[in-house]
């Protein structure tokens, strides 16, 4: 029998980061979040690399993380070059989409903002149906789990844009 093949999907964020693993498009295996308080980029550079070792995904995911691009702090993009560097380092292939690249992949659905592409996600991803967080109000922080969603969009966005159009025929 053939070992799964895994795709690893991960958003970092100020607080830690979101991950999702997926043996094919709309097929999550495993996710879960990460918060570090301390040291954090050393915790979840742990943290990454215990997934890595667990799961060996062909490919990771990441959200363009270097400042220009993305409106990221300086911690997050060294913690972001840092994943890419031990996912390299352990032969797995490292893909990087933007923000805009995931609002194309979405836009044909009609689903444009960071809720919208959650409520996306929720709607063709049973499991993480009861996860997806209420809109947040202009003076609320965005809520921690939108860190998840925001790694499985990463990672459909993957399968639409770089893994040979696999999305298409599941949503189109």
């Amino acid at each position: 029998m053939k070992a799964p093949s895994f795709t690893l999907g991960l958003h970092a964020h100020s607080r830690g980061f979101g991950w999702v693993v997926f043996e094919g498009p709309f097929a999550p295996y495993d996710w879960g979040m990460v918060s570090a308080r301390r040291d954090k980029n050393l915790i979840c550079m742990r943290r990454v690399e215990r997934l890595l070792r667990r799961f060996q995904p062909e490919s990771i995911v990441l959200e363009a993380f270097e400042r220009e691009a993305s409106g990221r702090g300086d911690r997050v993009a060294r913690l972001c070059r840092a994943i890419a560097a031990l996912a390299a380092d352990l032969g797995v292939q490292v893909a990087v989409y933007t923000r805009d690249h995931v609002r194309t992949c979405f836009s044909g659905i009609g689903a444009i903002t960071r809720q919208e592409i959650a409520e996306a996600v929720a709607r063709h991803i049973d499991a993480f149906r009861h996860r997806l967080p209420k809109p947040r109000r202009a003076w609320h922080g965005e809520d921690e789990r939108m860190a998840l969603f925001s790694a499985a969009a990463l990672v459909l966005t993957h399968f639409r844009f770089g893994a040979g159009g696999l999305f298409d025929s599941l949503i189109y």
